[in-house]
């Protein structure tokens, strides 16, 4: 049997690459069978040399850095075309090149910001943290000397180290994204919608906070105490407006509250509207209010960190603002031990009258209404090493990436369509998460608010509980509220969002707690 003829196309097409291949082969290029030998490799690497201790000052338990960005390390952003023919690139920094992370003496207070896409061309390596954003690598980065001169501090110098006071000027840091020219970096962040990954953001927050926490306790020489510092909560943060990918995006912070062990750290996103780009209050598209708590890394117990000193009048609102809200959550934790009144009782049973229909006459149960049960969503997942923070537990940013993106997948389960992302309420970190740890979310829609039917409100609840099963033990380590709408087409288009109700009792007493929480935050 014959075989089948190969069609003229194919024999034109291989005509055509024998004629160019002997056109364009000659003494001087390599042999076909060379090439096959030894086929062209495309490699992009970074090489970075590390300067002697004669270069960079030693820096004890924490390192203080006002730039992590070395002036050589930013790349430009490529080109669609660029991308399409790839070509090796090859960069080596020599000691001159490499600057230190620490501040500079003459001008402590003003730098030029983190670039955000300056560690993704980076390779893999072995700092905690460097799993995912591109931002939590260029910060860990840096902490990293931490690990490198922790053996060599002699403990008699960790204990003449005195708290001193220092303005909040001293921790401001920020971070720059690049999304107009640096396509790498908007792929990194950009979502199926073509809009910002909330989620990633929120992860940077924190990674920022804690940068600007190391940066207050450290001492004018860099050097501290051993301590542990770690997040404690995180206060409502409300999105004043939509933030694209296709334009830069800026976050700074500084430290604008201290107490005896623990501290306040403000951020803010930023980014220019497309009519004009000078810094103004209506760039700020979120504001975010950390607290982080010192620890001392022998005893665990609280430590006293540097005292604050405000320069600026600004600067002294601001710590009178984060005084009241140390205040207010000082008195929830005392009303939150109270018992339960008349009034709440009567709440409760109106919220579980519909419930119970649901429970004993389905057939006559609202449609326009739904379970709380049947809202619900989860995932598991095992606590791997690369997502550790500097002290061997489990990055606090991580975990609230993993839950808005869960509380992202229920309101669209829920809503029928993309959720537009409104807030994240008050976030307290009750238990460390450790690696190797069997970490499971659950999320559901707790409530709906309807009553502006331009914009109902979807509220979803997130709870992270770490799973022991070799020692048959459960504990909740992280709640996290967080607040959704839909796109205003889909309710042009006549969709509707129903109304959630609980079936138990336990499910109601969540739902007031968290209807009082918002009617207090207005």
């Amino acid at each position: 049997m014959k075989p089948p003829r190969k069609p003229i196309s194919h024999l034109l097409f291989q005509s055509k690459f024998s004629r160019n291949h002997v056109k364009n082969s000659s003494s001087s290029s390599p042999s076909l069978i060379s090439r096959l030998q030894n086929p062209p490799r495309f490699h992009l690497f970074y090489t970075k040399i590390l300067p002697s201790s004669s270069v960079i000052p030693q820096y004890n338990k924490i390192t203080s850095f006002h730039n992590l960005t070395p002036k050589n390390e930013s790349f430009s952003s490529q080109s669609l075309d660029s991308i399409k023919k790839p070509k090796p690139i090859f960069k080596t920094l020599s000691f001159d090149q490499k600057r230190s992370f620490s501040s500079s003496p003459s001008d402590p207070f003003h730098s030029d910001p983190i670039d955000a896409g300056s560690s993704i061309r980076k390779p893999i390596s072995l700092w905690p943290g460097m799993y995912d954003s591109p931002v939590t690598n260029a910060l860990w980065e840096a902490r990293s000397s931490l690990f490198e001169r922790q053996t060599n501090t002699s403990e008699n110098t960790l204990s003449q180290n005195e708290l001193i006071s220092k303005p909040p000027s001293k921790s401001r840091t920020s971070i720059l994204y690049k999304f107009s020219t640096d396509y790498i970096l908007r792929e990194q962040y950009r979502n199926p919608w073509n809009e910002i990954r909330t989620g990633k953001l929120l992860e940077d927050l924190d990674a920022l906070a804690g940068t600007i926490s190391f940066k207050h306790c450290s001492s004018d020489d860099s050097s501290t105490r051993s301590l542990i510092l770690v997040t404690a909560s995180v206060d409502k943060m409300v999105l004043r407006k939509p933030i694209r990918v296709d334009s830069d995006v800026t976050i700074a912070g500084a430290v604008t509250w201290v107490g005896r062990s623990s501290m306040e750290i403000q951020l803010e996103v930023k980014q220019s509207s497309k009519e004009t780009s000078d810094s103004s209050n209506d760039d700020v598209a979120l504001t975010a209010n950390f607290t982080f708590v010192a620890r001392d890394s022998k005893t665990g117990k609280s430590a006293q960190i540097n005292q604050i000193s405000p320069e600026t009048e600004k600067e002294k609102l601001l710590w009178k603002e984060a005084e009241e809200r140390n205040k207010m959550r000082k008195m929830k934790k005392v009303e939150g031990k109270k018992g339960i009144s008349d009034e709440e009782v009567n709440r409760l049973n109106e919220l579980l009258s519909e419930g119970r229909v649901f429970c004993d006459m389905p057939a006559l149960a609202n449609r326009d209404s739904i379970l709380i049960k049947d809202t619900c969503l989860q995932n598991s997942l095992m606590c791997q090493p690369q997502q550790r923070n500097i002290h061997g537990r489990i990055f606090g940013g991580f975990l609230m990436r993993r839950a808005f993106e869960l509380a992202f997948a229920t309101a669209y389960s829920f809503a029928g369509s993309a959720p537009c992302f409104v807030e994240v309420d008050h976030v307290d970190f009750l238990k460390p998460v450790d690696v190797g740890n069997f970490l499971r979310f659950n999320s559901c829609v707790l409530f709906t608010e309807l009553e502006n039917p331009s914009q109902p409100l979807i509220n979803v609840e997130v709870v992270a509980h770490v799973m022991r099963p070799e020692l048959r033990s459960t504990e909740v380590s992280n709640k996290f509220y967080f607040t959704f709408t839909v796109h205003s087409d889909a309710v042009r288009i006549g969709q509707k969002i129903r109304n959630v109700v609980p079936a138990t009792e336990e499910e109601a007493r969540r739902v007031i707690e968290r209807m009082d929480a918002e009617r207090c935050s207005l």
